[in-house]
């Protein structure tokens, strides 16, 4: 079953409304310069074609570099999940309130799926299963990967540059992997990625983008842990498909783990 779930055709717009007026936080995640970026927004106003925002202002100031007619993805929390959607930019401009960080003015989107906020809790990797994990960082993208997808393979500046890793859980916004010091891994906080793994033995690979969040040593000091955020599935059809994925991995992990807690609970408990 998808856990994207697609809204009926009459209920985006009345959601989009509730948001504006709830002032609830949106991310924004866009392509510039063949990198993924994530900027905070605030839904304003909502018309017969356009959804207008206004960009929060960051600790650290840089240019949102957006064109005119560029998609970008759009989530936020709402109810018990999160809203996604897919658009496009019409407009950019100054904004009336001088703390903001400018005026951008979206496309009404025909559709606004929502993810469920189960699929948002970490699920550690069963024990029975090894998942490895390969990255690589500095991806770029073209201009034609606005259109053509998310696909790693055209984005790897250098081919023979990557690093292997183990995946220890994962949801549908995040993932932690943990890399051997041994392979000397070159990454940073706040650095954008590409990585791909298998799931499960029997099924095709994943690829999509993240960011890490975080990167710590592991206790004994022969590996690091890397937190990543997921970033931009929300932005295509074709991420939104990678998200559909994501969520039934989740799903699936949680009950993998599920049933083997109930089978050692019975072997505990059996006389």
């Amino acid at each position: 079953m998808d856990e994207v779930v697609k809204l009926r055709q009459a209920e985006p717009r009345d959601i989009l409304q509730a948001v504006i007026g709830q002032r609830v936080p949106a991310i924004m995640s866009y392509l510039s310069d063949g990198k993924w970026h994530v900027a905070k927004v605030r839904l304003t106003g909502l018309g017969a074609n356009r959804l207008d925002a206004e960009i929060s202002p960051s600790q650290k100031p840089h240019p949102v570099n957006i064109c005119i007619e560029q998609p970008v993805g759009v989530s936020l929390k709402y109810g018990y999940g999160k809203l996604i959607f897919e658009t496009s930019v019409l407009a950019l401009g100054p904004s009336a309130d001088l703390a903001s960080g400018g005026a951008i003015s979206l496309a009404v989107p025909n559709q606004v799926g929502m993810v469920q906020r189960r699929n948002y809790f970490r699920v550690p990797v069963p024990q029975t299963l090894k998942v490895t994990v390969c990255l690589w960082h500095r991806c770029r993208i073209s201009r034609l990967g606005y259109s053509q997808g998310l696909s790693c393979e055209n984005r790897r500046q250098d081919p023979n540059r990557y690093w292997q890793g183990r995946l220890v859980d994962i949801s549908a916004g995040g993932a932690q992997i943990v890399v051997d010091v041994a392979q000397q891994p070159d990454f940073r906080k706040g650095q954008f990625i590409c990585l791909r793994f298998t799931p499960m033995p029997y099924e095709m690979p994943l690829m999509f983008d993240a960011q890490i969040r975080n990167i710590l040593p592991t206790a004994d000091g022969k590996s690091i842990c890397i937190g990543l955020q997921i970033v931009g599935l929300e932005a295509s059809a074709e991420g939104r498909r990678i998200l559909e994925r994501l969520c039934n991995v989740v799903e699936s992990y949680y009950q993998i783990n599920q049933s083997g807690a109930k089978r050692r609970d019975f072997q505990t408990t059996s006389p």
